[in-house]
């Protein structure tokens, strides 16, 4: 029995006892990490909890902020705002939406184990003013306000008391809480289940205070790892919907004009962290010393990679070869300063030998294998082009769930990273894997242990400068102080082409989050 077959047992069982006039399944590869909604930063999970969950504005289809649980907002002060919020608006269960659910979600977010208290940076507190109204009070001036908390999402309290989810999921520590695996949110859909690895099942709210635009009224997600198995279920019908079509397979649909295309750029780039704040590395061979606290070692490895032939020969063209850390489409994005270098294996050596390493060295690289575009052939690709300097990069590749503990637990010295921008700005990017680690949102996603005196200062003032040419300024000198310092090593922009039947009517979203309520199906 192939792999696509064994899925219509499952989609049966799913669909079984609805009256649903517009059910939609939409596949990719990698499955959702949690449902705990403050807990982790991760696309497909975010993608699915915008489903279920909603902040006090929201992403609109032009990626401007709007409204959503919040209908109004007054600057009081330029470091106090007030927010109006929705009266009449019911969680899942019933309950009613109140300003202590949005107190009580700040207080959730900003717990340190999670990986999202980006989302509220600036943010000093959440104070209740009355049932319907809150006031957010600012740590100064902060530009990035209503962009930021579209991803703060707001939980009810009373529900996660009952059920003793009050604490953020530790998910590198494999931790489950109720809210793992449970929703209870006021977003459009609600939860039926997720069986991990197989499926998530959603239906419309019915109860829901907007209007749906599409007629989605159910939707299942499968996570689908093999691309062949993915683009047979689109092409039997198994299937309505694949965000993440494998490049090798999207000129010969386009040529055959069987399915839906939609191209588009994903706001998403993927690169490599190293640990530059360990004395030692992880399962290296070189003892007492790290190498990649040396630039001219960091250096090296960037120009040992041949960008453009990973775009030739395993991305068939669909990439945008990077030498910065944002790609196009974000706010502090440069074309003339994303131009990578080209490789130069020579230069790479004797970079290697000036820092002491001139027969290169030995350690780890942990990598995804359903997570990004062709990720695990990418990172051979490159294990390949290391040896070429001498550097023996041992390939540790595992499915995203077991990669993403792995490195969260400080257990990766080199690892594989994608990062989509889904504000909008260059800032969210730095703050959090570029600014040295703190307990709260500056560095909560620095898994590589950066640490630079001058990108945390520029950091600072980009959070809080209002004038938005100085401030675009400071993005352009912070990203060139990553580039130019080589505290990661960036490889491409991905391109994302979305593929669907031909009756089904969605836009193409570069953040890579589709949403069943901007969508048709007939």
């Amino acid at each position: 029995m192939t792999a696509t077959l064994r899925l219509l047992p499952l989609l049966a069982a799913l669909t079984l006892g609805t009256a649903a006039a517009a059910p939609l399944r939409w596949a990719a590869q990698n499955d959702i990490l949690t449902l705990d909604p403050h807990s982790q930063d991760h696309t497909t999970s975010n993608a699915i909890g915008t489903h279920l969950y909603e902040g006090l504005t929201r992403l609109g289809r032009d990626y401007r902020p709007e409204p959503s649980l919040a209908t109004k907002w007054t600057y009081l002060s330029p470091t106090q705002v007030r927010f109006e919020l929705r009266r009449g608006v019911k969680f899942h269960d019933g309950t009613p939406f109140t300003a202590d659910d949005v107190v009580f979600s700040f207080g959730r977010i900003t717990q340190p184990q999670g990986t999202k208290q980006t989302y509220v940076s600036g943010v000093r507190e959440v104070r209740k003013v009355d049932a319907h109204t809150v006031d957010f009070l600012l740590e100064a001036p902060t530009p990035m306000l209503l962009q930021n908390i579209i991803s703060f999402q707001i939980m009810s309290k009373p529900w996660s008391e009952k059920h003793k989810a009050t604490s953020t999921q530790d998910y590198k520590a494999r931790e489950e809480n109720f809210a793992a695996r449970n929703a209870n949110g006021t977003g459009p859909y609600r939860l039926v289940g997720w069986q991990p690895d197989q499926a998530v099942k959603l239906v419309a709210n019915k109860d829901w205070w907007d209007k749906n635009p599409g007629n989605v009224t159910e939707l299942s997600y499968l996570p689908i790892k093999s691309p062949p198995t993915r683009v047979a279920a689109l092409l039997s019908g198994d299937v309505d919907l694949v965000t993440d079509l494998p490049p090798q397979d999207f000129f010969k649909l386009k040529a055959e004009g069987k399915v839906k295309l939609l191209e588009g750029a994903e706001i998403r780039t993927v690169f490599f962290v190293m640990d530059q704040g360990s004395d030692e590395l992880r399962g290296s061979d070189v003892k007492g010393r790290n190498p990649f606290k040396d630039r001219r070692v960091r250096e090296a490895l960037n120009l040992a990679l041949d960008r453009e032939a990973i775009k030739r020969s395993i991305m068939r063209g669909l990439s945008v070869p990077a030498a910065l850390m944002v790609p196009p489409g974000v706010n502090g994005y440069d074309a003339a300063l994303d131009a990578p270098a080209k490789p130069d294996p020579a230069r790479a050596r004797r970079l290697l030998a000036e820092a002491g390493y001139p027969q290169g060295f030995e350690v780890p690289l942990h990598c995804p294998n359903n997570r990004y575009v062709n990720d695990e052939q990418v990172c051979q690709a490159a294990v390949s082009m290391w040896a070429r300097i001498g550097v023996k990069a041992r390939l540790v590749a595992a499915p995203f769930a077991t990669h993403s503990q792995t490195f969260q637990r400080g257990e990766s010295p080199f690892f594989m990273l994608g990062w989509g921008v889904s504000t909008y700005d260059a800032l969210y990017a730095l703050q959090a894997w570029g600014h040295t680690r703190t307990s709260g949102a500056d560095g909560n996603f620095n898994f590589g242990k950066v640490s630079d005196a001058a990108l945390d200062a520029l950091v600072q003032k980009i959070k809080f400068e209002p004038d938005v040419p100085r401030r675009n300024a400071l993005i352009r000198e912070a990203l060139l102080r990553v580039r130019d310092e080589a505290l990661f090593i960036p490889l491409h922009h991905q391109v994302r082409p979305w593929a669907m039947k031909p009756g089904v009517d969605t836009p193409h979203r570069s953040n890579d989050y589709f949403e069943a309520r901007y969508t048709t199906i007939r």
